[in-house]
C-alpha cells in the first residue's frame, strides 16, 4: 500500500528558527521519506510577522506551502507577495479585498494536494466563520481535482479546533491546528479518517515564552506596561507533526507529533 507523508510544522519564529530549519530540516526528510512540507511562518521575521526574505528563506530550505495567521498583515513589506506567491497563504476567511488567497493546489504528477489555511474566531478577530470558510474551500479543491487535502487552522481556543476538527472529520486528510505555540499531546486519527493535532508548537528557542525572553513577558504581564518583545537567544528546537496519508482512500493512517532539538 502507497502513503504520502505530510510533514506539519509549527508556527517558525524570527532568524533563529528559520536557521533551525535550515539546518535540520532537508537531513530531517529524507531520514522520514516526507512527500509535502507545510510550516507556519507568521512570525518568521524578527520582530513579528512575515517577510519576502523570510519567505524565501522557508522555501529554499525544503518547505512547500507557507501557512499563516493573524500576524500575517503586520509587515505591508509582504503585501505583494502574497498576491504572487501562489503557495504563500493567508487565513481564508479574510475579506476578499486583502492580499493573497487561502488555498493552493500542489501538484505533484501523480497527485494533487489541496492546503487550506483557514483562522479561528473564538478569542480572535471577527472574521468569516471558519466552518461556511472550509465549506467553501472544500469545494474550491474538489473543483481542482485535489484528492488530498490539508488544513492550517490558526486558532486559540483548543474546543473551536476540535470542533472544527470533528466537523471536517472524513472529508479533509489533515488538520493540524496553529497560533498558541505550545504543542499538545493528542495526534491521532479521527474516527472517519482526518489526521489531527490540536497545534503542533513552534519552531524557536525552547526556554522562552511563545519565542519571547521569559523576563519581557514576566515583566508585561506583572506591570501591565508596555515592552517591547525580544526573542530569547536560546537552543532552538523545532516542532511538527508527521501525517501519514493513504494514497488510495486520501484518508490518514497515521499522525506522529516530532520535536527535534
Amino acid at each position: 500500500m502507497n502513503y504520502i507523508q505530510v510533514l506539519a510544522i509549527g508556527d517558525v519564529v524570527g532568524s533563529a528558527g528559520c536557521g533551525f530549519i535550515r539546518r535540520h530540516l532537508p537531513h530531517f526528510k529524507k531520514l522520514k521519506g516526507i512527500d509535502i512540507v507545510i510550516a507556519n511562518g507568521e512570525n518568521s521575521a524578527d520582530g513579528n510577522g512575515i517577510l519576502p526574505a523570510s519567505a524565501a528563506h522557508l522555501m529554499e530550505s525544503g518547505v512547500d506551502v507557507i501557512t499563516t495567521g493573524n500576524h500575517v498583515l503586520r509587515r505591508k513589506e509582504i503585501y505583494d507577495e502574497l498576491d504572487s506567491n501562489s503557495f504563500l497563504l493567508r487565513p481564508a476567511n479574510y475579506p476578499a479585498e486583502v492580499p493573497g488567497k487561502g488555498i493552493c493546489i500542489v501538484d505533484k504528477g501523480r497527485y494533487r494536494l489541496a492546503v487550506m489555511n483557514i483562522m479561528g474566531t473564538v478569542f480572535m478577530e471577527n472574521l468569516a466563520c471558519p466552518f461556511e470558510t472550509a465549506d467553501r474551500l472544500l469545494a474550491l479543491a474538489k473543483e481542482e481535482g485535489a484528492k488530498y487535502t490539508v488544513v492550517d487552522f490558526h486558532a486559540e481556543a483548543t474546543a473551536e479546533k476540535r470542533a472544527v476538527g470533528f466537523y471536517l472529520d472524513g472529508r479533509v486528510s489533515v488538520l493540524f491546528g496553529t497560533h498558541t505555540h505550545v504543542a499538545t499531546a493528542d495526534a491521532q486519527v479521527l474516527p472517519w479518517g482526518t489526521g489531527y493535532i490540536t497545534d503542533i508548537g513552534m519552531t524557536g528557542p525552547a526556554d522562552s515564552v511563545l519565542g519571547v525572553k521569559p523576563e519581557l513577558a514576566i515583566h508585561k504581564m506583572r506591570t501591565k506596561m508596555p515592552v517591547r518583545f525580544d526573542y530569547e537567544d536560546a537552543p532552538v528546537q523545532m516542532d511538527g507533526c508527521i501525517f501519514t496519508v493513504d494514497s488510495a482512500s486520501g484518508k490518514t493512517v497515521g499522525a506522529e507529533r516530532v520535536s527535534i532539538k
